[in-house]
């Protein structure tokens, strides 16, 4: 078998629906398995599963073991040559597996491969590419020195700014939102760190992957959403839980600093109370919903709906604020994802409507959870 697509879940019973009828759209042309992990979830996680989707593996753990154990779990059970660590808050597009598979990817240094994360509103995820956050470069990210000075290689590490969104090339980690790489070389450095529970365990593998000789890559041949605040709230405990992520990492390669602890918890509320300041900025009041359907849809929402069948009757001149929804039956994930691309906007927000189970998913910020809506027809 070629490919394994491991996917750890915990609560997010609906954004997990949507992530595997992705996978299995990538998967058609590949000779590969989906592997679904979940960690003790309270919510109808693997009913769904077991119901929906029975040829999808599902390992269910009595406990909440955290996203490295979690996923050494999965890799345990996984037979592919190479391996997909997938966050279940995510769409892959049909060609995303193809692209990343390609023999002209892997050499034989090749390490670790990621590619181009968006949000759910269409915007770039910087962490799709980024250095290893050395306790300085840790230090930019957090007080935001790499906006300040974006040329500046002094500053500018964090976030790999030696490439741009659209630029293919040598990075040092990746996020374990995505992530490819040979089952081989995974067992090789004995997989995710346990140490960690959640953040900090994607940097620390990649790390070890560099030191074994290897070289890892971001492809921006291919795009992913990641609706990234689904698996948890960016709030103050979210900073800290990754200061203690970056200390167990420092102590494990790096001379332990007490100073730099201090700077960090400073960093880390001033950090949350920007992005509690972003998320107040998301959109709330929809004047006007367009449904992209070639399936002769109804929706009864608080407006009514203006139904397209075709992206080019779409116009880019945006004066009020729009709700954009996706019949995921009617158009692929990779042409919903350019289209997202293409428009991101601030006064656009993005729905996916699954057909078969009646629910619209999204996000409208990055920084917040996102949005589950039964549809009745």
């Amino acid at each position: 078998m070629q490919l394994s697509v491991i996917i750890l879940n915990y609560n997010v019973r609906f954004f997990l629906e949507q992530c595997i009828l992705s996978v299995q759209k990538a998967l058609e042309n590949i000779d590969g398995e989906i592997i679904v992990v979940d960690n003790n979830s309270s919510d109808d996680s693997c009913e769904m599963i077991k119901t929906l989707f029975p040829n999808v593996r599902l390992i269910e753990n009595k406990v909440n073991f955290g996203f490295p154990k979690g996923n050494n779990i999965g890799v345990e059970m996984a037979i592919g040559e190479y391996i997909c660590i997938l966050n279940p808050d995510t769409v892959v597009a049909e060609d995303t597996f193809s692209k990343i598979l390609h023999k002209k990817n892997w050499h034989l240094n090749t390490g670790i491969i990621g590619c181009k994360l968006i949000d759910g509103t269409g915007n770039f995820l910087p962490e799709s590419k980024r250095g290893i956050p050395t306790p300085w470069v840790a230090v930019t990210k957090v007080f935001g020195f790499y906006k300040i000075f974006p040329k500046s290689s002094f500053f500018n590490q964090y976030y790999a700014q030696h490439l741009n969104e659209k630029q293919s090339g040598k990075v040092s980690v990746l996020v374990g939102a995505f992530m490819v790489m040979k089952k081989e070389l995974y067992k090789a450095i004995h997989g995710f760190d346990e140490a960690f529970f959640m953040y900090g365990e994607d940097i620390d593998l990649c790390f070890r992957v560099l030191k074994s000789g290897k070289t890892n890559y971001y492809c921006a041949e291919t795009t992913v959403i990641h609706y990234k605040g689904e698996s948890t709230a960016k709030d103050l405990k979210y900073l800290n839980r990754f200061r203690e992520a970056m200390l167990i990492f420092y102590k494990k390669h790096f001379n332990q600093s007490f100073l730099f602890d201090f700077i960090m918890k400073i960093g880390a509320f001033a950090f949350s109370l920007l992005k509690k300041n972003q998320a107040r900025k998301t959109i709330k009041n929809i004047d006007e919903y367009i449904l992209f359907s070639k399936n002769n849809l109804e929706f009864n929402l608080t407006k009514k709906v203006k139904v397209l069948n075709d992206f080019s009757y779409f116009k880019n001149d945006i004066t009020k604020n729009i709700e954009i929804i996706f019949d995921t039956k009617s158009f692929s994930f990779q042409e919903i994802i350019a289209f997202m691309e293409t428009h991101k906007n601030k006064n656009i927000t993005f729905k996916n409507y699954i057909q078969d189970s009646d629910f619209m998913i999204g996000s409208d910020n990055a920084n917040e959870k996102g949005q589950v809506i039964a549809i009745k027809n």
